[in-house]
């Protein structure tokens, strides 16, 4: 288990392989994000995109799963989350891409007010297949301290 005492400034970490399939990018639509784009090859095929593209929150979404994944291999003293900034979508996410994730630890501080976590900021990075980067933010993660033995 990594608790808020073993991260440093700078730590970097790469993970994950996520297929994005075309059922999954309509379904999430259908449900989360019902633009025609994510919905229609037609319509997408007149948009910028070109053709069907995935929501950039089911970009986020695939992003977590891949966070998750990795926590539960690399186990981290997570106790959720303060936040994101600087949330960005790069570029599109189309059915047949895979994606994976990098992040960078930029800053860690012991919190004044809840001793027993500190807070981490990162900078997590999606890339695709072609190792471009699809989706960029900043998590205010919260981070718990390691247990004091008696």
């Amino acid at each position: 288990m990594r608790y808020f005492d073993d991260i440093q400034v700078g730590d970097r970490a790469s993970f994950g392989r996520y297929p994005v399939t075309r059922e999954e990018v309509l379904d999430f639509a259908r449900k989360y994000d019902p633009q025609p784009f994510h919905l229609s090859d037609e319509a997408a095929a007149a948009t910028h995109f070109g053709r069907l593209a995935a929501s950039g929150w089911h970009t986020n979404a695939m992003t977590m799963a891949m966070l998750v994944a990795h926590h539960a291999d690399a186990p981290v003293a997570s106790l959720g989350a303060a936040g994101i900034d600087e949330l960005r979508w790069l570029k599109p996410v189309f059915p047949g891409d895979t994606l994976r994730c990098e992040t960078e630890v930029l800053e860690a501080r012991a919190s004044q007010s809840r001793p027993e976590m500190g807070i981490v900021r990162s900078r997590m990075t999606t890339f695709n297949q072609q190792d471009e980067p699809v989706l960029t933010f900043i998590a205010n993660a919260l981070i718990g301290r390691r247990p004091v033995r008696d």
